[in-house]
């Protein structure tokens, strides 16, 4: 959807941490984040999610590249906490029960498919015309 419409669809991340080391996965993402690298290390993290721990965390920051200095001072700000946080609160107002969850304009996806998030983004995209 963002490569078909460029100009007209916007990809929005919120984080919603709810397994054993999830949160620490999205912190560590973001703090790759400051470094140009959230989706290469948010990639990894999902690929290695069984097998997630501090030492693979770090393990993959430095296949990535990260300057390690940097990251584990990242991983300590709180501004990236606070992000996480407020991200889960509002997921748990919305009823959230599982990830991935996809909104399109605020309004849940019922259909989690590309052929409905396809039929959700072009409904939207034909009421702003």
């Amino acid at each position: 959807m963002l490569e078909k419409y460029p100009n007209d669809v916007k990809l929005v991340i919120k984080h919603f941490p709810i397994f054993a080391f999830s949160r620490k996965a999205a912190i560590a993402a973001l703090a790759a984040g400051k470094q140009g690298k959230f989706w290469e290390m948010d990639e990894k993290l999902f690929a290695n999610q069984k097998e997630l721990s501090e030492a693979k965390v770090e393990a993959i920051a430095r296949e990535i590249g990260l300057n390690m200095e940097q990251f584990s001072q990242d991983l300590k700000d709180p501004d990236i906490t606070s992000l996480i946080d407020r991200d889960f609160n509002e997921g748990r107002q919305e009823n959230i029960r599982g990830v991935p969850t996809v909104f399109v304009n605020g309004r849940m996806l019922s259909q989690q498919s590309l052929r409905g998030l396809r039929q959700a983004v072009e409904a939207e995209l034909k009421k702003e015309k």
